[in-house]
This record gives C-alpha cells, structure tokens and sequence, in this order.
C-alpha cells in the first residue's frame, strides 16, 4: 500500500480507524461515484486512490461518518471529526464551484498563508540588515546587492522541481531552471514542454550545516517533452509555479476558465493565448529577466486553472479504468520520495545504513 503523496513526495499518515484503508489523517470520500481520496497534510493536494479495496473502505468510511456527532455539513459537502483525530469530507452531488471551494482552496490558501510569512521574515530579515550594515561603516547599497546576489545563489543551488524525463530519468530542476519552463501547443493539439535541468552532487561539509545538501555539478541539459509526458511534466512543475497560491477570488476565476473549456486541451489553448503578465513577485526567483514564454508570466487565475485542469484529468483516466497509469504515478512518486531523502542525508550516513 502506497504511502507517499503524488504531488510533493511527503507522508500521507496513518490512521487505525478505517480497517481496509489505513493510509492518512483526512480521507475525502464520493459514496455515489465511488472515489477515495487521501489529502496530504503537508500540501493539501488530494490523492486519489486506485486501490481495489476503495469499496469496503468507502462504506467503513460512510458508517463512521454517520456515527459522529462532530461534523459540519452544507446540502452537498460535509467534514467529520473523529476522536481518534481522523477527518472525513463527505461529498455528494456539489456544483464544480462549491467542489473547487473545498478542494482547492485548502491548498492554494495555505501556499497563500506560507508565502506571506516568508515575506513577513525576509522584510524583517533585510531591516535589521539595513540597520547593521550601515553601523559596520557599508553602504545599504552594498548590502542590498549582497542580498540579491545571496537569493540567486540560493534559488540556483537547491533542486525544487523533479520531473520524470521522457526516457524515465529524473531531471531536477532549480527555481532558476523553473523560470525557464514553457509549453506550446501542437497543431494536432498535443502540448510541448521545454525545459532545462541540470545535475547535483553533495554538497561540501560546510553547507551541509547551513541545510543546503546538493549543489549543482556543472552539469546542464535540455528536454524536450511531448504529449503525455508533458502534461504529466506540467503537472509536476504548476505546484512550483503556483506556490504563493491564491485567495478565494482567484480560486473562482481560475474555476470559471475550467468550466467553459471541454478538456484539459482546452484550458490549455485558452491559457497559451492569454496575456502574459504575471502577477508574482520575480524578485523571489532570483531573476528578473524571465523568458515571454515561461509558465510564471501567465496569470494566477490562469496558472490554477491548469493546474486544477491536469489534475483533474488524471483523475478522469483513472476513473475510466486506466488505473495502470496512476498505479505507476505511485510508483514513481515513492521512488522520487527515496531520491529526496536521500540527497538531504550525508554520504557517510547513507554509507552506514
């Protein structure tokens, strides 16, 4: 049984309430069309399940829901806390609006929430650096470009995007490599990707202690990805490209450009043709002189969109009996989890074990 996020790599939990699926701390359930998901607590992202005892585990899940007093309920959706800790939603027969509401404004929210403390700590960070530089007899201008040359460092070094290549390699990528990422639509209306990546070794003992574990090697590559592969690439890179998020509004806006399109290739034709005017802040990737093209210059509202989009396709395979696909996505997701850990362990401990 598969316990690793598909999205960010991390541990769903575990639960000892629901015998035939043990796997996680808040279940979301589809009685009706028999859908079980598991939503990582760390990304909010819900994950389908494609386990073929999703049936007996619905059920168990139903009769808890209906045995506790603790719960919360519109016409359509309904959240129960049980007292051993474990969440249930409950979905019914929601329009898409009031669907997107619960499950994506979760976990666009709280990337929302976590890029405004960050922000909070680096304004804070840079007066108390403005205040000390200037008593140490250094300019602010000078310190200002240290701080800028220190953020690129730091957004060049670590990789924060891994996606699988069309050979099933692992590229990684940095925040500077993300910026860089575009996609192009087919005239047979298939999507192109095209990225660069590059490779990482440990890093040296006296960075191992700052928490930065792999630095780049030099190593640079190009890929090109097409059709399946992709989406599936989109996929990996929109919860990078998204992370700040977006507040109720966005969420609406970018549902409303879901609803009028007939499929996932639509959405995408529709955000290729948008106008490009990002609204993130680009100081963050540590470069401002990003490509017209790239994922980051298209709008919030059409960035959530296709992000809402390609998940919401893959759920559509898996529904459909393709569950071979999304078995592999687990698959690959624990594999990829493996990697993680591994590159933020030392050598001489990953020697050891």
């Amino acid at each position: 049984m598969y316990t690793t996020c598909l999205f960010c790599h991390s541990a769903l939990g575990a639960n000892e309430v629901i015998e035939h699926f043990p796997v996680g701390r808040r279940l979301a359930f589809d009685a009706e069309r028999g859908r079980l998901w598991v939503v990582c607590p760390k990304c909010e992202r819900w994950n389908l399940s494609p386990f073929e005892t999703r049936w007996e585990a619905i059920e168990e899940a139903e009769r808890q829901y209906r045995n506790t007093r603790r719960r919360v309920a519109t016409d359509n959706i309904a959240l129960a806390r049980l007292n051993e800790g474990l969440e249930l939603v409950r979905i019914g027969r929601p329009l898409r609006p009031e669907f997107a509401a619960w499950r994506y404004g979760d976990q666009f929210g709280k990337r929302r929430r976590k890029m405004w403390g960050y922000g909070a700590v680096g304004v804070a960070a840079v007066g108390g650096i403005m205040i000390a530089g200037p008593a140490a007899g250094l300019s602010v201008g000078a310190f200002t470009q240290v701080i800028n040359w220190g953020n690129i460092a730091y957004h060049w070094s670590i990789p924060i995007a891994r996606v699988r290549g069309a050979n099933g390699e692992v590229l990684r990528l940095s925040d500077a490599d993300v910026t860089k990422a575009s996609f192009e639509m087919q005239s047979e209306g298939d999507a192109v990707v095209h990225l660069t990546h590059r490779g990482y070794r440990t890093a040296p003992r006296m960075l191992l202690r700052t928490g930065i574990s792999q630095v780049p090697s030099g190593r640079k590559g190009k890929a090109t990805l097409t059709g399946e592969d992709a989406l599936r690439a989109l996929g990996d890179l929109l919860p990078v490209v998204n992370r700040a998020g977006g507040n109720a509004r966005t969420v609406e806006d970018a549902v409303g450009v879901v609803e009028a399109a007939r499929s996932v290739n639509d959405v995408l034709r529709t955000v290729r043709s948008a106008e490009r005017r990002s609204s993130l802040n680009l100081f963050m990737w540590g470069r401002s002189n990003i490509g017209k093209d790239s994922l980051i210059r298209y709008t919030t509202p059409m960035r959530l969109a296709l992000e809402m989009a390609l998940h919401e396709e893959d759920e559509r395979r898996a529904m459909s009996g393709e569950l071979g696909a999304l078995y592999a996505r687990w698959e690959e997701a624990e594999r990829i989890a493996h990697i993680a850990d591994s590159e933020l362990t030392p050598l001489e401990i990953q020697g050891a074990s």
